[in-house]
């Protein structure tokens, strides 16, 4: 299998029992920690404390709740690269905190001799002092942690928001050892850490915005189908950090583990002449896309994602299976038909910074997790990776699997995406003039794996009866494009319907459900489809509007009409 990794050596740390730091009785306090269903509590009645040792019991469930509420915070790698990049600065606010006379008082000093598994990893927060060793091993981002071990978190938490949540601060809480010392808090007050998200580029203020740091936002629906190539500036925007400051001057791709062959190293001027640039247009769609309606019928962990986490785009750059055969890969391993790029340009332009600036990967037809941006390392390996994102998050599970019972192990990471299409216009909670006659409902349509969306159905009563939508594969005006190779449809296709109003009703349940070359099809409703996760959310899309009668037909239908008997 090839694997497209974007990392710099990742090595895992192991559990190592290491000799703790004696407290005097009574310090230990009971901490709940919960995560969804999940609810674990610590305190004297699991282990508590014994002749001055603060012990505790962390169960197999606990582990797996903790990786589900840190699920991305593995990935503060990056902030050595931006702690070198970034130029403004913004001053730490570290409170005072009164120490407490049952905990001892360390300097900064004995703290920064705690900075490997071996001697104990130590850490400050607001002034506290915390022995996180044994967490190392249960971290989801490995030993990355161990960037701000002998110094203060506050810096590293700022690349992630959901440190700043109370259940994180909890689970802190149960590896404090001591205080910082008076003359070392007051020294912490004035120095100065940068902040990783100062050098974001700027970003288009129509989009809607599902996480400021980092960021994350998709544009609104009723602009999404507005074009058949996604403008670069509205195309949805998915950060897990930081967005990198890359230097094209210095930036090197590195091609490794090729059997038989040889190593590359190759410059961004080199990728763009020594290989022949091929354009696909291809859609790219989060996992997580209308993860909101899955959280209608039962609340799950991650971005609440409209329906916009998708855009369409073209793309250029060097085929990856032209690179991998001037590495010596074995030609008759790589189909002819091999669309996969090492993109530089999106849209005629350089790939902006959001998006994978100065190249990323493109994989037709997969989730876009797996479209890898501000690419740096390219393994050729027979095993799947290890990162987290491959092998603990990205997979669909039963709608009766919880954070209790979920094994990551047990389910295959999400590749290629299932039929999907929604409804862009008219939006939720629209108004429609009965004297049009008539309503105009627009959408997109797509299918992982190059299967090609043939047919969208369109409902206006809510799914009793039916109508075709018409299919648009090119910008309004243009020459439709030709049907795509057979498993090559990469791209989305946009559809519109224009109905007559169904006469009396004064409220509308479109529905739209879109078909591919395989006949495979949405489900008609979210709960069947419902994990623990929010991803693959294809149901059936549902859009209600209002219809609003004319003003004199409107009084015609409130005048009271009096009924009586005559004389003769």
């Amino acid at each position: 299998m090839l694997l497209l990794r974007h990392c710099r050596g990742l090595t895992r740390v192991g559990l190592l029992k290491t000799q703790r730091v004696q407290l005097l009785q009574g310090a230990a306090l009971p901490v709940a920690v919960c995560a969804g269903s999940l609810c674990a509590r610590w305190g004297s009645s699991h282990g508590g404390h014994k002749s001055g040792q603060y012990q505790r019991s962390h169960g197999p469930n606990w582990r797996h709740a903790l990786a589900g509420l840190l699920a991305g915070t593995g990935a503060v790698l990056a902030y050595g690269l931006h702690h070198s990049q970034t130029e403004q600065a913004a001053t730490t606010i570290v409170q005072p905190i009164a120490p407490a006379s049952s905990l001892p008082i360390y300097t900064q000093d004995e703290v920064t001799k705690h900075r490997s598994v071996e001697e104990g990893v130590w850490v400050t927060y607001k002034g506290s002092v915390y022995d996180i060793t044994e967490f190392v091993s249960m971290h989801p981002g490995g030993d990355k942690i161990l960037l701000a071990a002998g110094g203060a978190l506050e810096p590293f938490w700022a690349l992630y928001a959901v440190h700043s949540q109370d259940h994180v601060l909890e689970i802190l809480s149960e590896y404090k050892v001591g205080e910082l010392s008076a003359e070392d808090r007051l020294m912490q007050q004035s120095v100065k850490s940068t902040d990783p998200y100062s050098t974001d580029p700027e970003r288009h203020p129509a989009l809607r915005i599902n996480s400021l740091k980092p960021f994350n936002a998709e544009p609104p629906p009723e602009i999404l189908s507005d074009n058949y190539i996604t403008p670069s500036a509205i195309f949805f925007k998915r950060n897990h950090l930081p967005v990198p400051q890359v230097d094209p001057k210095s930036y090197r791709l590195q091609v490794e583990g090729v059997p038989g062959g040889v190593s590359l190293s190759l410059s961004l001027e080199e990728l763009k002449t020594h290989f022949p640039k091929h354009t696909v247009t291809a859609t790219l769609q989060c996992a997580g896309n209308r993860r909101s309606e899955m959280n209608k019928v039962k609340q799950v962990k991650g971005l609440n994602w409209g329906i916009a986490a998708i855009s369409n785009a073209t793309w250029s750059g060097a085929r990856l299976k032209d690179v991998l055969l001037a590495a010596g890969y074995r030609s008759e391993a790589v189909s002819e038909e091999g669309d996969v790029l090492l993109a530089y340009q999106m849209n005629g332009e350089d790939l902006p910074a959001d998006h994978g600036y100065p190249v990323r990967v493109v994989v037709p037809g997969t989730v876009g997790a797996r479209n890898v941006k501000w690419l740096g390392k390219i393994i050729v390996s027979e095993e799947e990776s290890s990162s987290h994102w491959q092998q603990n998050d990205y997979k669909g599970f039963s709608p009766a699997t919880d954070w209790d019972t979920v094994d990551f192990k047990s389910a295959p990471a999400i590749q290629e995406l299932p039929i999907q299409s929604a409804i862009t216009q008219p939006v939720e909670g629209a108004v429609v003039e009965r004297s049009a006659e008539e309503v105009t409902v627009k959408g997109y349509a797509w299918s992982g794996g190059g299967r090609e969306v043939v047919r969208v159905d369109v409902s206006l009563d809510g799914g009793r009866t039916w109508q075709v939508a018409q299919l648009q594969s090119s910008e309004k005006g243009q020459v439709p494009a030709p049907s795509p190779p057979p498993g090559r449809a990469w791209a989305w296709k946009l559809w519109e319907l224009t109905a007559p109003l169904p006469p009396v009703v004064q409220e509308l349940e479109i529905v739209c459900k879109a078909v591919d070359n395989s006949y495979n099809m949405q489900p008609d409703s979210v709960a069947p489809i419902w994990n623990l996760r929010g991803v693959l959310s294809n149901a059936w899309h549902r859009v209600k509007v209002t219809v609003k009668e004319d003003e004199e037909k409107q009084k015609l239908l409130s005048t009271p009409v009096v009924f009586g008997t005559c004389d003769k």
